[in-house]
């Protein structure tokens, strides 16, 4: 049943960061003023495969404990905020709004991590990297504002 559910929710964080395939960084990303302690682009898809199976793993031993319930929406919420950030930032070009993804995303970890290491100890230490990268990236994006404050988003027509 491990097997199973790690699965499913690695899908789950593939199609998460499918996002970044979709909303590449580009042109306009690299033209971006940004602190000098920006990661390495090679370092981005390295740390996210790296998260992304230790979020699966994490999961999937939560999911198996019974009264798993509320543990398991707030992994739906994380994933979906995390989903959400990569075209808020990079698509639609709308740096503060991805702040506040960000915010959202790192709270969501954290209350994941908290609840899942209360049902399993081990799944809640496999999400410390997470938490840090999370915090990192936020670091980053506010930097990113702080650097660019007249940097204008993508327009929609109406």
């Amino acid at each position: 049943m491990f097997w199973l559910l790690f699965t499913v929710f690695l899908l789950a964080c593939m199609a998460a960061g499918a996002t970044g395939a979709l909303f590449p960084p580009g042109a306009w990303y690299r033209g971006l003023s940004k602190p000098s302690w920006t990661p390495p682009n090679w370092l981005f898809p390295v740390a996210w495969t790296t998260l992304y199976l230790l979020i699966a793993a994490s999961a999937a031993r939560v999911a198996m404990v019974p009264g798993a319930g509320l543990a398991m929406a707030v992994f739906g919420l994380q994933i979906a905020l995390n989903a959400l950030w990569t075209p808020v930032f990079f698509g639609l070009r709308r740096i503060r709004a991805a702040l506040f993804v960000l915010i959202g995303l790192w709270v969501s970890v954290a209350a994941m991590a908290g609840l899942f290491w209360l049902m399993d100890p081990l799944a809640g230490y496999m999400l410390i990297p997470y938490l840090c990268w999370v915090t990192v990236a936020g670091a980053l994006n506010l930097s990113v504002l702080r650097l660019n404050p007249d940097e204008k988003p993508v327009e929609i027509p109406l």
